[in-house]
């Protein structure tokens, strides 16, 4: 399954962390902060191939040329449990913009119901990456990508954390050209569209509801 469209992130730092998000002892508190530790983490694989420019640059002892990032990013996480990774990019992309898209999976049809769009324009001029927790049945996932593309984004990554492979099959159908960007492709989904063995519903964990 891994390919141009699947990138799973196995660096052993990330899997320690996420074992300790799987844990079901785990408090929020804790969830909370070892999310957030993560997404950072996972932030060096996503922007690998960031382009760079040259700058000129002052130091202590004299000029030189040195190389900076050359390229607008905007973080759009998906309501709500997509908040929990904002700080996580932040803390290495501080300067990019942040949009917010909200979206519900209806408990009974397990289909996406939009309720918030938020967007910074002109969007075709960022690089996007469009951040929630969990690709399940890639319902919400492939909604909000399909939004972002509506108001003109055309460079986007998707990032989560966990997949099931039914989410990452649905949503590479709807979007090849979106790269997916996760730190374990989990078993399977139940009937509910939990994924399995996963690590519960990441929303409730982190809000404490």
């Amino acid at each position: 399954m891994e390919g141009q469209n699947l990138n799973v992130v196995r660096h052993p730092l990330i899997q320690n962390k996420l074992t300790y998000l799987r844990n079901k002892n785990t408090d929020n508190q804790d969830f909370r902060l070892i999310l957030e530790e993560l997404t950072t983490l996972m932030v060096y694989e996503i922007t690998r191939n960031y382009p760079l420019a040259e700058t000129e640059v002052e130091t202590p002892l004299e000029k030189t040329t040195s190389k900076m990032l050359d390229t607008k990013v905007a973080l759009v996480p998906i309501l709500r449990a997509g908040v929990g990774m904002l700080e996580g990019v932040l803390n290495l992309l501080p300067k990019a913009k942040v949009g917010h898209i909200g979206l519900y999976r209806d408990h009974e049809t397990l289909e996406p119901v939009e309720y918030y769009k938020k967007l910074p324009q002109p969007l075709n001029e960022f690089q996007i990456i469009v951040v929630d927790p969990m690709l399940a049945t890639g319902g919400t996932a492939k909604a909000g990508v399909e939004l972002v593309k509506e108001e003109g984004g055309e460079n986007v990554q998707f990032l989560c954390l966990v997949a099931a492979p039914e989410g990452v099959e649905n949503f590479s159908e709807k979007h090849p050209n979106v790269p997916v960007y996760t730190a374990a492709v989990d078993d399977r989904l139940d009937e509910e569209g939990y994924i399995h063995p996963g690590l519960g519903d990441a929303g409730d964990r982190l809000f404490g509801t």
